[in-house]
């Protein structure tokens, strides 16, 4: 008899989706799109976004939904049942998922002070330069490291054990339990934020800017470039958390229909966030005097630099604070909860080990590497670099060769199809075969090719040769690396990586439906 734990099930369909919905909202929802958005023909963008959501994100979603519930295993073994060396896949998505995880948690830390410093507004005059100064307390000269931030130590260490409580807990006990709980919170917060942010004076301003159509933007190759990677990396898809969290679906499960609501979720709550960014961006600039091109920006310097200064020149500015970083906790801590979950069950199927002890194990390391690598006066230089690293020619590059590995290598899509046909509400006819055989591999090499000659015009950030440019490189390379290693190892078996264990029985849903 083997003593390795059944592999779990969420407890309902609308768990799963609640959590698939999670991971795919993030930080990047709130801080990429809006100016992705703005910078690529502002309305107009949108119908390329469409396109891109259907022809590229829907069908490679169903794609790893099918992967996953049908080999019902972490990426690695899910791979390794596709064909024994595409195991290497997996392991590469493991690779990157960790290198992204310890990382994410830092900006989450970031964001629990700033919900702190909303309520007397403790940046002052300066948020920009309270930010790198005295919060971070950055050094002038990037790749220079010369001590620990406790201010950003301690919350960060918070987050990861919040992190680890919830996966100790399971996939039904906590995970989903989790996103049952933050997701309508979060909504609920972004859709007070932007009744908010839209009664403000110059919220018009921003509004047009934002969706103004600039049809002969449509014509750039760099704008649908744009439009396929906002989707690409908004979805969660490429490097497995898709994979992982199918995996614990009931053999039942509509895959195409769960796709489609978790895809048209995601983006929804991405336009919603654009109308909240913008109509408070336009409040800047009618403040400020200037246009809203000058205000607008993206990343970390929307969110912890134009966001503070906006926040000490609105009325009850210090409410706003609290909610928005508090938006940006609930979005990231959900995201990160399932990019630590591909790991742990990676752990867990290779090893046999419980999941309590993959968890410790899994967020144990990380923590400390969080801690070291990123908790330093340099570490936002270091997360900078290895953040732009890690999604270029780590999760785009990794998509690619998976689905070039799943259409074209071993041509499985109709095999997928037919699985997925089973149970599903919207069938899955030639269009998606073709999306995923032609249509999404085409994107992602033009978007990798792209990606390179820009790099190789100019290195990112103009740091040729730089310890921070030779980390980047470095950190891709060795997630690819790590994948093909770790891929070489035999396996023994653990639980059902072998073969298709027997189904479980279905479990009903609170609607009568079964998964």
């Amino acid at each position: 008899m083997s003593s390795i734990e059944p592999r779990e099930r969420w407890g309902s369909r609308s768990g799963f989706l609640f959590s698939a919905i999670g991971s795919a909202i993030g930080l990047g929802n709130i801080w990429r799109f809006p100016a992705v958005a703005y910078d690529n023909g502002g309305g107009a963008f949108l119908l390329p976004y469409l396109l891109a959501l259907l022809t590229a994100g829907l069908p490679l979603l169903i794609m790893e939904y099918t992967v996953g519930r049908r080999y019902r295993a972490s990426p690695p073994g899910a791979f390794r049942q596709l064909a024994r060396p595409a195991e290497a896949i997996g392991w590469w998505q493991v690779g990157i998922c960790f290198v992204i995880a310890a990382y994410y948690a830092v900006i989450l830390a970031w964001s629990v002070r700033y919900i702190g410093f909303s309520v007397n507004q403790a940046w002052g005059d300066d948020p920009e330069g309270f930010f790198f100064g005295e919060f971070l307390k950055a050094p002038d000269k990037a790749g220079t490291f010369s001590s620990y931030v406790p201010g950003v130590t301690w919350p960060l260490i918070a987050v990861w054990l919040i992190t680890i409580a919830i996966l100790a807990l399971g996939v039904r006990r906590g995970i989903e339990v989790a996103n049952r709980i933050f997701i309508p919170l979060l909504v609920v917060f972004f859709l007070v934020l932007v009744v908010r942010a839209l009664t403000l004076n110059g919220a018009g301003l921003g509004l047009d800017a934002l969706f103004r159509p600039d049809w002969s933007a449509l014509s750039s190759g760099s704008v649908w470039i744009a439009a396929y990677g906002q989707i690409f990396f908004s979805l969660s898809i490429g490097f497995g958390i898709m994979i992982t969290y199918a995996s614990y679906l009931g053999r039942r499960s509509d895959l195409s229909g769960s796709a489609m609501v978790a895809g048209f979720a995601n983006s929804s709550f991405e336009i919603l966030a654009g109308i909240g960014v913008f109509a408070t961006l336009g409040f800047m600039a009618a403040q400020s005097g200037e246009p809203v091109s000058e205000v607008a920006s993206s990343g970390i310097g929307l969110a912890f630099v134009a966001f503070p200064q906006i926040i000490s020149s609105m009325p009850l500015g210090g409410l706003f604070g609290v909610m928005f970083f508090g938006s940006l906790v609930i979005a990231g801590l959900t995201s990160l909860v399932s990019i630590v979950q591909v790991q742990v069950a990676a752990v867990a199927d290779r090893t046999g080990i419980s999941r309590s002890n993959s968890v410790l194990l899994v967020g144990g390391l990380l923590m400390v590497v969080s801690v070291v690598a990123f908790s330093t006066d340099g570490g936002i230089h270091l997360l900078d670099a290895v953040d732009h690293f890690i999604n270029q020619y780590g999760i785009a590059l990794c998509a690619l060769v998976a689905v070039v590995t799943v259409a074209w290598v071993l041509r499985r899509l109709p095999v997928l199809q037919a699985d997925a046909n089973e149970t599903s509400a919207v069938r899955l006819g030639k269009w998606w075969i073709v999306c995923l055989g032609a249509i999404t591999p085409l994107m992602l090499g033009w978007m990798m090719v792209d990606s390179l000659r820009a790099e190789f015009k100019e290195n990112y950030a103009g740091m040729p040769g730089s310890f921070l440019a030779w980390a980047g490189w470095g950190v891709a390379g060795a997630v690819l690396v790590f994948g093909v290693l770790v891929a070489l190892v035999p396996w023994k078996h653990h639980g059902d990586i072998g073969g298709r264990a027997p189904e479980a029985e279905p479990v009903e849903d609170e609607l009568g439906g079964k998964i």
